[in-house]
């Protein structure tokens, strides 16, 4: 009996790879030099997609499969697969959620810290050789502050509990209240940050939340707030943060997502207030190996069970 015949859009983990390859007849399609060529002759062959939140699979991905049964993720983010154009083919979509929440909860954290404290900063100020001329400045106190969460999902929520642990004071916007957190809710992304002294980033992105940090947000979370993103690059409007950061608007930022990925603005890496993450949020051993596990598992599921483990 053949294998299903899996198209790998972009490259994984290695042991995925091989893991995928255990089971799957599968085709890297990355390395093909004439991606259309090869889709109008080979298109009809697979059933299945291998991805991951970087790559995705757009609109004509999808119709240039027209077999295609199931596409399998890599990662939380949707933004780069056209679930439209799957749900309306009947094409199940599995990714893999919760697996990585408490590590860029985690990572959300440890921004605040660092950018807060200046710990990176004073790591720097040490290694030149500066202590001996003057002690290291001030920093800001994180425990007991306002931390502000735009977008309390599964995140979110982890992110809310580390703070408790800091004694913080914790409220957030979404777009709807949650009736099951015991934070207060902000109705609107403004009033959050007026009050916040933190403000952390963790919607989902996408067009409906591009530029939803705007520079009215970023003057409202102030010359004393810190904002913090581990979500997306395009939730902010990322020269609006350099400029609000330029002129002293807000008192710093952590950011591990940009607009242009691996591509980082010289002024942002210019500046000491801003720790920058290069997309690292959910990178850990134990965090990369269970979303290896699920991505796969979300093929193999659905080809045994006609259902993906974990469906979008």
């Amino acid at each position: 009996m053949s294998r299903p015949r899996i198209l790998q859009q972009g490259r994984l983990l290695p042991d995925l790879e091989a893991a995928l390859v255990s089971h799957f007849d599968v085709h890297p399609f990355w390395q093909e030099k004439s991606p259309d060529a090869f889709l109008s002759q080979h298109g009809a062959d697979f059933v299945g997609i291998a991805t991951s939140a970087r790559y995705g699979a757009d609109a004509a991905l999808i119709d240039a499969l027209p077999a295609l049964q199931v596409i399998s993720s890599f990662g939380v983010g949707l933004e780069t697969i056209s679930l439209e154009r799957a749900r309306a083919r009947g094409i199940q979509v599995g990714y893999t959620p919760d697996v990585l929440n408490d590590c860029v909860a985690d990572t959300a954290f440890g921004l605040v810290l660092d950018v807060a404290r200046r710990f990176s900063e004073a790591d720097r100020y040490t290694r030149a050789g500066l202590w001996a001329n003057a002690p290291f400045p001030l920093s800001t106190k994180v425990s007991g502050k306002r931390l502000g969460i735009l977008g309390l999902g599964r995140i979110g929520r982890v992110v809310a509990r580390r703070a408790s642990g800091f004694d913080m004071e914790i409220r957030y916007h979404n777009r709807r209240v949650d009736a099951s957190v015991p934070y207060a809710y902000e109705p609107t992304l403004q009033g959050l940050a007026t009050w916040a002294d933190f403000l952390v980033v963790v919607s989902a992105g996408g067009a409906q939340t591009r530029h939803l940090v705007s520079a009215d947000i970023l003057r409202a979370l102030g010359p004393k707030g810190y904002l913090i993103n581990v979500s997306r690059g395009s939730v902010i409007d990322e020269q609006a943060l350099i400029t609000a950061l330029e002129n002293g608007d807000i008192a710093g930022a952590g950011l591990d997502v940009y607009s242009d990925e691996p591509n980082v603005p010289e002024a942002l890496r210019a500046m000491n207030n801003v720790v920058l993450l290069p997309h690292l949020a959910s990178a850990t051993h134990e965090t990369r190996r269970a979303m290896a596990e699920l991505t796969l598992n979300n093929l193999v599921s659905f080809f045994e069970t006609g259902k993906v483990s974990v469906a979008a």
